[in-house]
């Protein structure tokens, strides 16, 4: 099998492009060392080689179910596996030392996900929400939360979901029906159903801590009016809440991840047992839990509040944007993985004859020979590897912005992260799942069979492009709120970053051209956008938002490209000519294609909204 992560390209793009060492330079880091750093990836892709890799297609083919005592049954593998991510303490890598972390840069807890990302999706999902969910609690909180959801969490004793969509509402938040009344008690109780809710349930943890959107009484219509509550599965004193498992829902991909339908507040638990459960463990009470169980003479869950009423939506930011990022991270990772299994398979398999060679009786050569399989071997290394370092850039971002002493330099970092967050999300789900079907394809007829792994990676991805907001939402997020936010300043600052790796491109003698060629399109890119406004009919303008999504996203690929060829610039071996191949590639085949898409959105065309709905 082959390894779905490649160790040498993770230690260029951090250590001889991005220079993370540089960040123990910043107090929060200064414990830490590049031995350090080290340690934690050699121990995550030792367990995700041991014990997630092998679970992969285990989990794949033997989904969860709902057994006879209510409860989630997953394969013995999996929880297995779970198990020896919690016990190694890796959810702790990021937090802060008070709260029992690490206190390790964000870039090196992503460095290490994404080991267990390629290596078992569907079982990194439960870590990577746990995390979010726990990091959203330590900004927002209270002491006393903290004290009593954020501390499990860490220790993985708990684990955390995030619980937004409804079957009604889909992506659309404004139209969410959940509601919140107060009990009087400080507590809510929370009604309401939740939908797509994953690792919703299951018996990995003691406790399940849902972060819930939910209106409470005096909020303004739509978005202005969500509040976010902690719901737990167990309350402090162990007693069941009202929180039932409708359902699970069945997915293509991802299968080993709980996916459910939830029901908070509909009486199934309202006396805080739990029908037909047996040796049910109770959630051990967290230091500093409040032990008193909450009056439950009012139907429904019982949620606490996190923050303040009606400002809910601006709290699960935190996570969501987190979120995104991760999601662009697991894009990356399954299309890695993918890339990974097709070039072994290319080396190895033998098949045809070079077009140049006429004597039948030859022995046939490894498709790696041939053109048009290299080509394909090409664009997949190119989407992953690009992808990749531009994920771990967004995270160096984060370290940076989180760490940053001047408020003016915070504000840069935050607002240049603000603008690649969509992108960071969507262009990977839709790339790197590209590199999957291509992956495919270099496999010939076994790739879509289920002995071979490149099928289930594809499934797997095609979860990603809907994922935290679907591809069209990161379109219109991207046209219609990041490019012009605080008068175009989100635009106008990355151009301007863009601008200065060109700048440092024109004096490398086999950059200059491909900085020229960026930066002419950069250019144009800040015309058409300023041109799509000038309408003044918003409709109009976002009629296209997501080719706009598409065509920005491959140019911010190719200045990743462009970075990554600066950091390979005098460097020889076959490793550094496979990044200026693989560079090559993207700036020959793949950004010429953003000509077409920017000619169309400068033509303002309205095709998508002229269209009748009859006329389908």
């Amino acid at each position: 099998m082959a390894t779905p992560m490649s160790r040498r390209d993770l230690e260029f793009l951090l250590y001889e492009w991005l220079d993370v060492e540089a960040l123990t330079s910043r107090d929060r880091f200064a414990a830490h060392s590049r031995d350090t750093f080290d340690a934690v990836l050699e121990l995550s892709a030792d367990i995700a080689m041991k014990c997630f890799a092998p679970a992969n297609k285990i989990g794949d083919a033997n989904e969860p179910y709902i057994g006879d005592d209510g409860k989630v049954v997953l394969p013995d593998e999996v929880v297995a596996g779970l198990a020896e991510f919690r016990k190694a303490g890796l959810i702790a890598a990021s937090f802060d030392e008070d709260l029992g972390g690490m206190q390790l840069p964000t870039v090196i807890r992503q460095a290490s996900a994404v080991w267990f990302q390629a290596a078992n999706a569907a079982m990194s999902s439960y870590n990577f929400l746990t995390v979010g969910n726990a990091n959203l609690l330590a900004e927002y909180a209270t002491p006393e939360q903290r004290d009593t959801w954020v501390r499990p969490l860490v220790e993985g004793r708990f684990s955390g979901t995030m619980c937004l969509s409804e079957p009604q509402a889909g992506s659309s938040l404004a139209d969410i029906t959940t509601k919140a009344e107060p009990a009087g008690d400080g507590t809510y109780r929370i009604t309401g159903t939740k939908m797509w809710i994953s690792a919703g349930d299951h018996e990995l943890t003691e406790n399940i801590v849902h972060l819930v959107l939910a209106k409470a009484p005096g909020g303004r219509p739509g978005v202005k009016g969500i509040s976010l509550f902690i719901v737990p599965k167990f309350l402090p004193d162990g007693t069941r809440n009202d929180v039932a498992l409708v359902g699970l829902n069945h997915k293509m991909g991802n299968r080993a991840t709980t996916n459910t339908l939830l029901n908070f507040g509909d009486g199934t638990f309202s006396n805080g047992s739990t029908p037909g459960a047996v040796d049910t463990q109770p959630a051990r009470s967290a230091p500093g839990a409040v032990d008193t169980q909450p009056a439950r003479s009012a139907p429904g869950a019982v949620g606490y509040l996190v923050g303040e009423e009606h400002r809910g939506l601006s709290y699960m930011f935190h996570m969501m944007n987190e979120a995104r990022i991760g999601v662009g991270f697991l894009a990356t990772a399954l299309g890695y993985a993918g890339y990974q299994a097709s070039l072994e398979y290319a080396k190895v398999r033998t098949q045809g004859r070079p077009v140049d060679l006429k004597d039948p009786s030859s022995k046939p050569v490894p498709i790696i020979e041939h053109a048009d399989v290299r080509r394909m071997l090409l664009a997949q290394k190119s989407y992953v590897e690009g992808a990749l370092g531009f994920e771990l850039y967004c995270s160096v971002l984060v370290d940076q912005a989180a760490t940053a002493t001047d408020a003016d330099e915070k504000a840069r970092l935050e607002l240049l992260l603000e603008v690649l967050t969509p992108i960071a999300k969507s262009w990977p789900s839709q790339w790197c799942l590209e590199a999957n079907s291509l992956a495919i394809q270099v496999h010939g007829g076994y790739g879509y069979t289920r002995e071979f792994d490149v099928e289930q990676y594809y499934r797997d991805n095609r979860l990603n492009p809907i994922h935290e907001g679907a591809h069209g939402i990161h379109g219109l997020d991207l046209l219609g709120r990041k490019v012009i936010m605080q008068g175009g300043a989100g635009l106008a600052l990355l151009a301007e970053t863009i601008g200065a790796t060109v700048a440092r491109a024109r004096e490398t003698p086999d950059a200059a051209g491909y900085a020229e060629v960026l930066q002419s399109t950069v250019d144009r890119l800040v015309k058409v956008t300023a041109h799509i406004w000038s309408s003044g009919d918003p409709k109009l303008a976002l009629a296209n938002a997501t080719l706009y999504l598409e065509a920005t996203g491959h140019i911010v690929i190719a200045w990743m490209w462009l970075e990554q060829l600066l950091a390979a610039d005098g460097r020889t071996g076959d490793f550094y000519d496979g990044k200026r191949a693989a560079a090559q590639y993207f700036f020959r085949y793949e950004l010429p294609k953003t000509g077409p898409q920017l000619d169309l959105l400068t033509a303002l065309d309205r095709t998508t909204l002229d269209v009748e709905p009859s006329w389908f």
